[in-house]
């Protein structure tokens, strides 16, 4: 019986069957119907992943004319960041590192980026950066944004003013942790608004949110009041909205944005209060299980965007990335998988950018 190569969900290259793909195949696109409550993958879409990752070519991609934009997220950190953060370790400004990436690497957006990539360590930094956007602007031809995570996480105590929310809960203090977490919610949103409003006025072409929830739901809802407040102050501005994860996580458990709770929110949900709250673009994610192979992830991950693309209100541009998007979780991807995952989503889930 045929066997072909592909991979695990740790990146490691590994031997499957046909019947073994399919199977997995199944598997993952019956998980993420069955825990979200969305409709799996048909056969035929089944089959056409199966084809996908049969392919014995090394790098797979779309027909002519079936391609769509890229976004990249870390800025310069691709190039100037070490292996752990899927970097090269070349030294070089952020200028050109913006330019390698429009001139050389033909990327369709790039993005201006702080070293830590998080809001809050830019707000004292601010005028430097809205220099450095002003000096770029000047050379760089394609759309060029500003990237942060929000990092809620950093407004927590030892880093930051408020006391750490899972601390309380160890010590059962269930309402001081829920007002903690309101408290930096509303500072999050506050800084965002004054650093998104800064770098726009410095001649930003938008903003790119990264990992949106990576500390919880009150993470979640505080970007959210934050861009609500950016798309106020600022009615042009190109707004990307990328989460952390296919389901957003109780941390607060009962924080909501305009009315909707968003502990538990999954990709397809969560499109539609990232809209409401001003965003142009969301960016939808999947995590990848590194016990499981590329064909359970990637057919899970496809049914969840899918999901998304179909009931949201506004463009969506699948997170594909180490450990997103049935990408493997390793320090450098392989091509393979990435570009398999890649063409999935473009032509079944049918999303709009990457």
């Amino acid at each position: 019986m045929a066997k072909y190569y592909t991979r695990s969900g740790d990146g490691r290259r590994i031997e499957m069957t046909k019947e073994e793909i399919l199977a997995d195949i199944q598997a993952g696109t019956a998980d993420a119907a069955d825990i979200a409550t969305i409709p799996a993958l048909t056969d035929d879409q089944m089959e056409h992943i199966c084809d996908i990752i049969t392919c014995q070519d090394r790098v797979v991609g779309v027909a002519p004319g079936k391609e769509v934009v890229m976004t990249y997220d870390i800025g310069q950190l691709d190039f100037t960041g070490d292996n752990g953060n899927s970097g090269n370790g070349v030294d070089m400004g952020r200028l050109e590192a913006a330019l390698l990436h429009e001139r050389a690497l033909g990327a369709d957006t790039f993005e201006l980026a702080h070293s830590d990539y998080s809001v809050k360590p830019v707000k004292p930094i601010i005028s430097m950066e809205k220099q450095t956007m002003e000096e770029i602007q000047d050379v760089i031809v394609a759309p060029y944004f500003y990237g942060a995570m929000p990092n809620m996480g950093l407004y927590y105590a030892p880093d930051g003013p408020y006391p750490n929310p899972a601390d309380l809960m160890r010590e059962f203090k269930i309402d001081e942790s829920m007002a903690s977490s309101e408290a930096a919610a509303e500072h999050v949103a506050r800084d965002i608004e004054y650093v998104g409003t800064h770098i726009q006025a410095a001649g930003s072409d938008g903003f790119n949110f990264d990992t949106t929830g990576s500390a919880g739901d009150a993470d979640f809802v505080g970007t959210l009041r934050g861009v609500k407040l950016l798309r106020k102050a600022c009615p042009d501005a190109y707004i990307n909205v990328g989460a952390a994860g296919e389901s957003v996580m109780g941390i607060h458990g009962m924080i909501d944005f305009e009315g909707t709770i968003c502990v538990g929110l999954y990709p397809h949900q969560q499109a539609k209060v990232v809209a409401e709250a001003g965003a142009n673009v969301f960016g939808a994610v999947c995590n990848t299980n590194t016990s499981k192979s590329l064909a359970w992830n990637l057919a899970r991950s496809v049914t969840f965007i899918k999901a998304a693309v179909e009931q949201s209100p506004i463009p969506v541009h699948v997170d594909l990335g180490m450990g997103v998007g049935g990408i493997p979780m390793k320090e450098t991807p392989p091509v393979d998988a990435v570009s398999r995952c890649n063409k999935a989503m473009v032509e079944i889930a049918k999303v709009d950018g990457v």
